[in-house]
């Protein structure tokens, strides 16, 4: 039995694992976009490492595009076997992967006219509405720790996470040569004490496994902080300085929870008085979703629900669609609050606000999650003095602020906490990835201090026997 990495190994994004078992037979596990690695972007989208008419499973960790992104290419290429996920991780990937196809689409068609001004061929878009629309057929719904047979060899069960709605670890076991082996992969670890969501749930002894690191080196702030440093910001943008504030935030888990941050401020009556803003349809499609699960809310907010129905909504809340009410929102000159995607301010509506109003002394820009290196919400916190948006450099004279208590991502305690139900004697394998090299090589001299003897970091496209 093998296995191979051909994303997020030694990078933060496209996450996709390959099970090779010795009968032929190929499980692949996620299959994530590359996002905001520069000029390496393309290179490492257009080429997978491996055949997709070869593989036999697809099972899905969570919606995030950057672990389901390619989901469309995947089948356009040829794969046609079923694509395990939990429901609400299908209802939330389908929204995504049509929103994706979107901007593909649109990027390609940018690009194809500046490629006919200088009389170059027409390029064609990694994926298409229609490609994307051909994955949800393939989608079977599996929910948390039931057993799924997928064939007399190979059965898996997911757990949950706590990362985003319905994101899950996945345990898959096999049966080859009378051994049975268990191979864990973590997805995406949530945080402990969540404010929405429940904290990831315990598994059961696994022979290997495949860990993200994207904080393996850091610890966060304490959660109480969140709705204070909301506040504070707010108050100083807002009214102090009469600006506006703009925040980038994922459509898919960071709205919701600054939604319900700012939802728990107005229930202590000291919500400031203004316009808050969430400029994003697929936000706005995503929080319909989310309150359509709320079984998979934790305890709190399940007792909070009988007494406020709507713990995503508040005064002044308006949820915008329209580009043309999107673009209104830059002429408007009173103090508010703009929350809009993308999280890492690399591209959608968020990007066009920045340009709008970074060289504004009196707004602040407010990051509240994890940005790749090259991407310009990396960037600004960097400090960098000019930026450029699209094809123009601009001055940041605005205030670049960022509050690291909403990561969706486990830090170091979480991660440890995650997989302390394991004894580090029987795990004969633990395989880092979904983080920056750096970051892994610390958490690795962690883990082995921990017990854990033999940490791997597999480079992209690397196959490991298993031992």
């Amino acid at each position: 039995m093998k296995l191979s990495f051909h994303g997020a190994a030694q990078t933060v994004t496209g996450s996709k694992h390959l099970i090779h078992l010795q009968n032929g037979k190929k499980i692949l596990l996620d299959c994530g976009l590359f996002q905001g690695l520069g000029n390496e972007t393309l290179e490492h989208n257009q080429h997978f490492g491996f055949d997709p008419c070869e593989i036999n499973y697809m099972i899905l960790s969570h919606a995030h595009i950057d672990h389901s992104g390619l989901l469309p290419k995947l089948v356009k290429e040829g794969y046609s076997g079923p694509i395990y996920c939990t429901p609400a991780t299908a209802d939330l990937t389908r929204i995504l992967l049509q929103d994706s196809a979107f901007i593909q689409e649109s990027d390609i068609t940018f690009v194809n006219k500046r490629r006919a001004a200088q009389g170059l061929p027409y390029l064609k878009p990694l994926y298409t509405i229609e490609d994307a629309n051909n994955v949800f057929p393939l989608f079977k719904e599996i929910d948390y720790n039931e057993v799924c047979q997928i064939d007399e060899h190979i059965s898996f069960h997911y757990t949950d996470t706590g990362h985003i709605l319905g994101s899950a670890a996945i345990h898959v076991t096999i049966h080859e040569n009378g051994k049975e082996t268990v191979i864990t992969f973590s997805g995406d670890v949530g945080r402990y004490r969540d404010v929405i969501l429940n904290s990831p749930a315990i598994f059961p002894p696994s022979d290997y496994i495949i860990l993200e690191s994207t904080y393996g080196n850091s610890l966060h702030k304490e959660f109480k902080n969140t709705e204070d440093e909301l506040l504070r910001h707010i108050k100083e943008t807002c009214l102090e300085k009469k600006g506006k504030l703009i925040i980038p935030a994922f459509s898919v888990g960071r709205t919701q929870e600054i939604l319900y941050a700012l939802n728990a401020l107005e229930v202590k009556g000291v919500l400031p008085a203004l316009p808050y803003f969430v400029d994003s349809p697929l936000s706005t499609e995503t929080t319909e979703i989310v309150k359509q699960h709320a079984e998979l809310f934790n305890k709190n907010v399940q007792k909070l629900m009988k007494m406020d129905k709507d713990p995503f909504d508040f005064k002044g809340l308006q949820f915008i669609t329209k580009v043309e009410d999107s673009k209104h929102l830059n002429n408007r000159k009173e103090p508010m609050v703009i929350i809009s995607a993308s999280g890492m301010a690399d591209a959608g509506r968020v990007k066009h606000h920045i340009a709008n109003n970074i060289e504004n002394p009196r707004n602040t820009i407010l990051l509240v999650g994890f940005c790749e290196y090259h991407s310009l919400g990396a960037k600004l916190l960097r400090g960098e003095k000019e930026v450029r948006i699209y094809r123009d450099m601009y001055q940041v004279k605005a205030d670049i602020g960022s509050i690291r208590s909403m990561s969706a991502h486990g830090d170091y305690d979480d991660l440890c906490q995650f997989i302390a139900c394991q004894n580090p004697n029987l795990v004969r394998q633990l395989f880092l990835v979904h983080g920056e090299y750096e970051v892994q090589v610390d958490f690795r001299e962690k883990l082995m201090r921990k017990g854990y003897k033999d940490v791997v970091i597999p480079k992209r496209h690397q196959v490991v026997k298993l031992t």
